[in-house]
């Protein structure tokens, strides 16, 4: 495999791209970004283009390398797979990729699981004026975040009302529903968090709490149906496509909270969160996977170092043409 970190790629970026996923784009080493709201007349000059969000009919431009997705549509539309045969679509975890193929006319489509980074410099454990790279954020009596997102409401009243129960002090963030630089304030001070979250492709919320060094205990999903409101099928699904055990415990049903919650605690010196988001999830890292998938489109390398360590939940896998 051929190596080539101190490349420069020009990549043209077209439409709309979620925030976060933009702010790591625009932080990305060894990527030159250029963006535009329409396709332009001409390609010339760049490396890739990518288009999170447009659809193209790649035919109409021979020998121009395009990366789609991840927001086309939580579905696959029929009509785009087709016009974007031959190109590279990316989706940011392998259980929505697995869902996708489920649909016969993706056969022959090009995907490649590919996350953005978190950032680790605003997303950091940072008390007193130092950083505590390796111990929980917070020290004393514990101070708990609690996240919800499209869940059942009885299951975050069965959290509030065990946590009443052990007079744990706790505050709750909505999605949607506050501000980036209150959630990061108090995550400053949170001894650890516990999550009622509905399935993830990413998770960010999640991996910028484990970026703090914030400990959490998740209550997964087992399918996308478990989304309140929603009408998804009974498809397989994660609230945590990126995990492994340094960065706390998991349970599934009510009735595993207790057991659990106390596994949880008694080991929760012991969580090394940050290290994980450090190691699979940075800029740095994410900008390498990102210059590799185009190092390999090129057919400057053999193949792209992919994947993430042994024990991870989920990462990064090569390109994977469905057959």
């Amino acid at each position: 495999m051929v190596i080539m970190d101190n490349m420069t790629y020009r990549v043209l970026l077209v439409g709309w791209l979620h925030h976060k996923n933009l702010n790591a784009l625009m932080k990305y080493s060894g990527i030159e970004l250029v963006r535009v709201h329409h396709l332009p007349g001409s390609l010339e000059g760049f490396d890739v283009v990518y288009c999170p969000s447009t659809c193209v009919d790649v035919s109409l431009y021979p020998g121009v390398r395009f990366i789609f997705g991840p927001h086309f549509s939580v579905y696959p539309d029929e009509s785009q797979m087709r016009m974007i045969r031959d190109s590279v679509y990316i989706l940011p975890s392998s259980w929505s990729i697995d869902w996708w193929k489920g649909y016969d006319f993706c056969r022959g489509l090009q995907m490649r699981v590919l996350s953005f980074g978190v950032d680790t410099d605003l997303f950091r454990p940072v008390v007193g004026g130092v950083l505590k790279e390796n111990m929980t954020c917070a020290e004393g009596p514990p101070n708990v975040v609690v996240y919800f997102k499209r869940r059942k409401p009885g299951e975050l009243q069965y959290i509030e009302n065990a946590l009443r129960y052990y007079r744990v002090s706790y505050r709750i963030f909505v999605y949607g529903s506050y501000s980036e630089a209150d959630y990061i304030e108090y995550l400053k001070g949170a001894k650890y968090g516990i999550w009622v979250d509905a399935h993830e492709s990413q998770g960010f919320a999640l991996e910028e709490a484990l970026s703090m060094n914030v400990p959490l205990l998740v209550w997964n999903i087992r399918t996308m149906s478990q989304e309140y409101g929603s009408s998804y099928p009974d498809v397989a699904a994660t609230t945590i496509p990126y995990w492994n055990e340094s960065c706390g415990e998991v349970f599934y049903d009510w009735w595993d909270f207790t057991e659990v919650y106390s596994k949880f605690l008694s080991k929760l010196e012991s969580y090394r969160p940050r290290e994980f988001v450090i190691k699979e999830l940075s800029i740095d890292v994410c900008s390498s996977r990102f210059s590799g998938l185009i190092r390999e489109m090129k057919g400057e390398s053999e193949g792209v170092s992919e994947g993430v360590s042994e024990g991870v939940s989920e990462g990064v896998s090569s390109v994977q043409r469905i057959s």
